[in-house]
């Protein structure tokens, strides 16, 4: 029973190989022949293309150009137009502007320094998981395609050695070559999909601290004018 079963799968992966010859385009001809781990490597690569694209998009909503928000922010708070501050906050809901306005509500209530101030860092840290979102998947799935690629690498080495050792001379040769390009072609999708995960996570990681540092950078100012301009503020 043995024996029929190791020919049945010689035929198949003869046929998978006579199969994905067909192809002309290198990339496809490569995914067909790394087996069907490579259905999952392209799964991880459809969520981190996703979560790129998600972070890209919501990002480009959640930032404000912070010298522009803080002049316009700062002019008003120095004619003393708390109300008017707060409003122009409100026009713009952004994670910058809804740390501001934290502090701009404690200051139109009369509240101490301290108080304003422990409302912004409030507010920072409320933000700060909005930036964030589901950034941090992208670290994983790099790891995840990495695995997954060897993985694929060793179903492949296997399938090829365990094979080529029960195959006819006339199949072995086909037999050693399917079984090693799934090996390569998995563990080169799979590092294609973990560098374009890490590189992303990467730079949104940059650009979200960015972002916090502008909360943070905006924030001690606003209290520094708030502070010097406290009997200018109007009811």
């Amino acid at each position: 029973m043995e024996p029929q079963v190791q020919q049945a799968a010689a035929n198949v992966s003869a046929a998978t190989l006579d199969h994905c010859a067909g192809y002309t385009n290198f990339m496809a001809k490569a995914f067909c022949q790394g087996g069907p781990v490579m259905i999952v490597i392209a799964a991880i690569g459809l969520l981190v293309v996703f979560l790129i694209v998600n972070r890209l998009m919501a990002l480009q909503r959640l930032t404000v150009d912070k010298q522009n928000v803080t002049e316009n922010l700062f002019t008003m708070i120095l004619r003393g137009d708390i109300r008017q501050a707060i409003a122009f906050c409100d026009s713009r809901p952004t994670p910058l502007t809804n740390t501001l306005k934290a502090g701009l509500v404690q200051v139109m209530n009369r509240r101490p320094d301290e108080e304003v101030q422990v409302a912004m860092d409030a507010s920072v840290l409320r933000e700060t998981p909005r930036l964030e979102g589901w950034v941090s998947f992208l670290a994983v799935f790099g790891n995840v395609g990495v695995l997954v690629g060897l993985m694929g690498t060793i179903i492949g080495l296997i399938t090829s050695f365990g094979g080529v050792a029960e195959a006819d001379a006339a199949t072995k040769a086909a037999r050693l070559s399917m079984g090693i390009s799934e090996a390569l072609n998995c563990t080169a999708f799979g590092l294609i999909v973990a560098i374009i995960a890490v590189v992303a996570y990467g730079f949104f990681q940059i650009r979200i601290g960015r972002a916090v540092n502008d909360m943070q950078e905006s924030s001690m100012t606003l209290m520094n004018l708030v502070v010097a301009n406290r009997d200018k503020i109007k009811d």
